[in-house]
């Protein structure tokens, strides 16, 4: 029996510095593919499409947005030699451009989607991918009967941290996972006023946390979630309309992945990740999701830092095209295929429809996005 002064103590552990294992996180490049490339929609999501495009040395030559001086903008600071289009039809007629990055809002987004898998241009399309997973299936299929790679832009997964959770768990390094802990604290308040994000009710549960929702896909490849519980909650003293505050919890036979999010805060803003598995556990802590500068890494052998390099924001937006790249390149699916997308969006409506019912909702059982309680 323990001492008293012991009890609900955990057992001491000796501490051993271990090398840390070797993991690639770092976003893949093609070895030779350098297609011309057409960004559609130049809003400020675009400009961490293009900074990465210009460090990757990636050839961008047209642009086309609803307002054609936002694209000329962008053009003049980016790439100067590009021209700019006022339809984006004109774009599918160009026989020399292969690649388009396609980032206005998913309803506006989808016959634009559509018509270039169908015009035979591979495609990158912004998240979140689709509003319904019907749509999202029928993109699938038109991509495929045109010979096409269409992928979506979920830079999350190759956010540094990130990228090395998903590959040290599909390489062994913690065995089979049981828990994933998402606990994060940030001040989004800059929404205020801003139609375009105030209109969405679960901006925190849908637009936000649908990077959460993919990385748990990835993390959790191989097993099937069974049901989602979750909870979104506004108080008085919110300075914008969309409850600040979620929580969810997914269940797979064996294992949870739970989340906890307050978009509200701010002082003391805080993300923490952890991944449980039966050989190990892997930690990133920082201020923000582009401030994670290490990993903890915690093994039977014992236990290490391993510091990270880059940030979401670069090497988020680099691995995303990157990928599409290399899998056009190579002729195989890319890892960010729009086919893998829809399994993470099925997560992320299955937490909609809970919050909104307060029951626990079967993943797969939702397929159209929710707008909020009826």
């Amino acid at each position: 029996m323990p001492e008293d002064d012991d009890y609900g103590l955990s057992p001491t552990k000796e501490i051993t510095e271990i090398d840390p294992p070797e993991v690639n996180y770092r976003p893949s490049t093609p070895r030779s593919y350098r297609p011309k490339i057409a960004i559609i929609g130049t809003g400020g999501i675009s400009e961490f499409h293009l900074k990465a495009y210009r460090r990757c040395g990636y050839e961008v030559v047209a642009f086309m947005s609803r307002t054609r001086s936002k694209a000329e903008a962008k053009r003049d600071e980016f790439f100067p030699e590009a021209e700019v289009y006022d339809d984006y039809r004109a774009i599918l007629e160009r026989k020399d451009i292969e690649v388009l990055d396609i980032t206005p809002h998913p309803a506006d987004r989808l016959p634009i989607v559509r018509e270039a898998l169908m015009a035979g241009k591979h495609v990158l399309s912004q998240k979140p991918f689709v509003l319904d997973i019907s749509d999202g299936e029928e993109l699938v299929q038109i991509a495929q009967e045109n010979g096409v790679k269409l992928a979506v832009n979920q830079n999350g997964r190759w956010a540094p941290h990130f990228a090395y959770l998903r590959n040290a768990v599909a390489e062994g390094v913690i065995g089979r996972v049981t828990s994933v802990d998402f606990s994060l604290q940030w001040d989004q308040t800059w929404i205020k006023g801003t139609s375009e994000f105030e209109s969405i009710h679960h901006l925190v549960l849908f637009d936000f946390a649908v990077h959460w929702f993919d990385i748990t896909s990835q993390i959790m490849d191989g097993q099937d979630p069974i049901r989602v519980l979750a909870s979104a909650v506004r108080y008085d003293e919110q300075v914008y309309g969309p409850p600040a505050l979620a929580a969810a919890i997914v269940e797979y036979p064996g294992a949870q992945v739970r989340f906890s999010f307050n978009a509200h805060a701010t002082l003391g803003e805080e993300d923490v990740t952890t991944v449980v598995g039966t050989k190990g556990t892997l930690r990133t802590r920082g201020p923000g999701l582009n401030d994670q500068s290490e990993m903890e890494v915690y093994l039977e052998k014992g236990q290490c830092k391993v510091p990270l390099e880059s940030c979401w924001f670069d090497a988020g937006f680099e691995g995303t095209m990157g990928e599409l790249l290399c899998a056009i390149e190579e002729d195989r699916e890319p890892n960010n295929s729009a086919r893998s997308n829809l399994k993470s969006l099925e997560l992320c409506f299955a937490a909609l429809a809970s919050a909104d019912t307060g029951r626990p909702v079967e993943v797969g059982s939702v397929r159209t996005v929710s707008t909020g309680p009826s």
